[in-house]
């Protein structure tokens, strides 16, 4: 693989300003043809990558989910590689892939990897790397804020998670999956692609980003106290064997609200219901550590 590398770096992310020189270091000790572009507005990356396309072999995104769920649709459109440094709060896309925290490693997971071919999820025409949901989770986005997490780090989730939880009620919705429709009162609904999400939770304990499916749960809890006991099988995706969660998987769902519903899709609000999800099998390559 050619070396000429496009290099974002989103400068509001938990690491961003204090990496950025580090990162650039590690990567022309690698031989890295770099052409170096960074933003304080995230939503302009995409605009970027287009902009370099014909000039670099690969994109190298320095951010946390966030960052990277700006770029996913401009990657699927000009076909180009991902190098992934986690400079974020979450960094659950590189958990999934299995790439190091430490930017060190993380580099050398760029100059070293090997390409993998990913799955990607697709919501209302926007695509995504790991979970689509309603409900508690956009309460948790809107809460959350760049201070805070700056701040507390990965804590941060947790904390407003507790905040939020207390503060909850079921809504309506319908579900729609494979000519059945599933009425619910529900407070969040979940559709992963990847395995992890909010911070280290799994979607599902077996969930993969290439095994060319959807994994979606709905918490079908009418107290807010009933969540509680979920917490633990939440962390590593056993949840969904527990009574009050509903657990479905395939390659495309629908949901329906009585009125629109925000959806976060990797820690972005970014569309509504109604909502149609499915599965784009090998949609993006990505470098990941060799087996």
């Amino acid at each position: 693989m050619s070396l000429r590398a496009l290099l974002l770096v989103n400068r509001h992310s938990r690491q961003g300003q204090t990496s950025l020189l580090q990162a650039i270091d590690y990567l022309k000790n690698y031989g890295f043809q770099l052409i170096e572009e960074s933003t304080e507005n995230p939503q302009h990356l995409s605009q970027i990558i287009h902009k370099y396309k014909n000039e670099v072999d690969l994109v190298i995104v320095g951010g946390g989910d966030g960052t990277l769920n700006t770029v996913v649709d401009a990657l699927v459109e000009t076909q180009l590689p991902l190098g992934i440094l986690p400079l974020g709060t979450a960094n659950d896309l590189a958990r999934t892939l299995g790439i190091s925290n430490s930017l060190s490693e993380a580099c050398r997971t760029i100059a070293q990897g090997e390409l993998r071919q990913i799955d990607l999820g697709w919501v209302n025409g926007k695509h995504f790397f790991n979970v689509a949901s309603l409900g508690l989770s956009v309460k948790i986005t809107r809460r959350l804020t760049k201070e805070f997490k700056r701040r507390w780090g990965i804590l941060a989730y947790a904390v407003t998670a507790i905040q939020v939880i207390w503060e909850s009620r079921p809504f309506s919705a319908e579900i729609r999956y494979k000519n059945q429709a599933f009425h619910v009162k529900t407070v969040q609904i979940a559709v992963g692609n990847g395995r992890y999400y909010g911070g280290g939770m799994a979607v599902v304990h077996d969930a993969s980003i290439d095994d060319q499916r959807l994994d979606l749960y709905s918490l079908e809890i009418k107290h807010w106290w009933e969540i509680i006991p979920l917490l633990p099988a939440m962390r590593n995706g056993r949840h969904i064997h527990r009574q009050n969660v509903r657990a479905l998987h395939g390659q495309e769902f629908a949901v329906y609200t009585r009125k629109p519903r925000p959806i976060n899709t990797d820690g972005e609000i970014t569309t509504y219901t109604p909502a149609t999800f499915r599965v784009i099998p090998k949609a993006v390559s990505v470098l990941v550590p060799p087996v």
